[in-house]
């Protein structure tokens, strides 16, 4: 079984490579969640809701709201972003937790953003949930960078885990929305949502192939303490690489990242080196041995400290 995963491994590398290049990206970007030594002022993620959401996911209960800069009127938005700038940062995440129906309440941020576009010409990427034409009509009028959209496979998974009365079909609704309106596209797949099983990752894979995303960020659950998963454990890493696989097989020309929500400790270490070894073209927050082993390969390496998200800019470039 490991030497047959090994092999499929190497296929998808080396199809990573001939569509893409030899090359990998490492993201360190300043979400407020990560110390690191970089000015938080970069790249920060900025909650329109404050520590505020609707559904408490079991996963999260709002606890990664909680590390984000609240923002919860246009104004305060506009504020934060002149901040961001004169600290010579380079953008920003915007996202919020969810109102009852799974939205982040963008509708009435949309003149803020674009006016920030305006003054600032900053990096702005936001993080919608689910989303109508009208609102990604107007995020597109507002000039934002990038729409990033967790996208789910499993209508039990979006019941019992989200807390949403919303099925599969509301999910691909918001990836066409987005998709008319002319965003680049970024979906997330979570890995392990279903309390740390697979349950509907491939078919989510499935569901974003027909939106032809501008890249694909595969992120992993793991367990945040006071929520009701705090206890669960993370999906077995070979079933992330198998979904990496998978992933590079329906997607052969498009950047595939590993997002910065996934475990710490060990688990990063190994899995970080397990998705340059399958071809992965972005790690955000990579471990110190897959750096070594991206070197290893003779990958042409480049840092950044935006979000991962912008990896599909770095291969219009090539």
């Amino acid at each position: 079984m490991q030497e047959k995963l090994e092999k499929e491994m190497e296929i998808a590398r080396e199809t990573s490579w001939r569509n893409l290049g030899k090359k990998i990206v490492f993201y360190n970007p300043s979400f407020v969640f990560h110390k690191n030594h970089f000015s938080p002022w970069l790249f920060p993620s900025i909650s329109l809701t404050g520590a505020s959401c609707s559904l408490k996911c079991k996963h999260c209960n709002g606890k990664i709201l909680k590390t984000m800069i609240p923002a919860l009127t246009p104004k305060k938005l506009i504020e934060i972003c002149m901040q961001i700038k004169k600290h010579k940062g380079l953008g920003c995440l915007i996202s919020g937790g969810c109102l009852p129906n799974g939205s982040v309440p963008l509708k009435n941020f949309s003149e803020a953003i674009k006016e920030i576009k305006l003054k600032t010409k900053l990096k702005i990427v936001v993080h919608t949930g689910l989303i109508t034409e009208e609102t990604a009509f107007n995020l597109k009028n507002a000039g934002i960078d990038a729409a990033l959209i967790d996208i789910i496979g499993s209508n039990e998974t979006i019941k019992e885990i989200y807390h949403l009365n919303a099925k599969i079909e509301d999910f691909e609704k918001s990836l066409n929305a987005l998709k008319k309106a002319g965003i680049p596209l970024i979906p997330h797949v979570l890995v392990g949502l279903h309390y740390g099983k697979i349950k509907g990752e491939y078919n989510a894979l499935n569901i974003i192939s027909r939106y032809n995303p501008s890249a694909v960020i595969i992120i992993v659950f793991f367990p945040i303490k006071g929520t009701k998963m705090e206890k669960e454990k993370p999906p077995e890493i070979s079933e992330v690489v198998k979904i990496m696989i998978y992933a590079r097989k329906i997607f052969p020309n498009t950047p595939i990242a590993l997002g910065c929500a996934r475990p710490i400790g060990k688990y990063r270490i190994e899995l970080d080196s397990a998705a340059v070894k399958t071809g992965i073209n972005a790690i955000a927050f990579p471990s110190e041995k897959a750096i070594k082993l991206a070197k290893s390969f003779n990958l042409e390496i480049l840092y950044s400290n935006v979000c991962c998200s912008q990896i599909y800019e770095e291969y219009l470039k090539t």
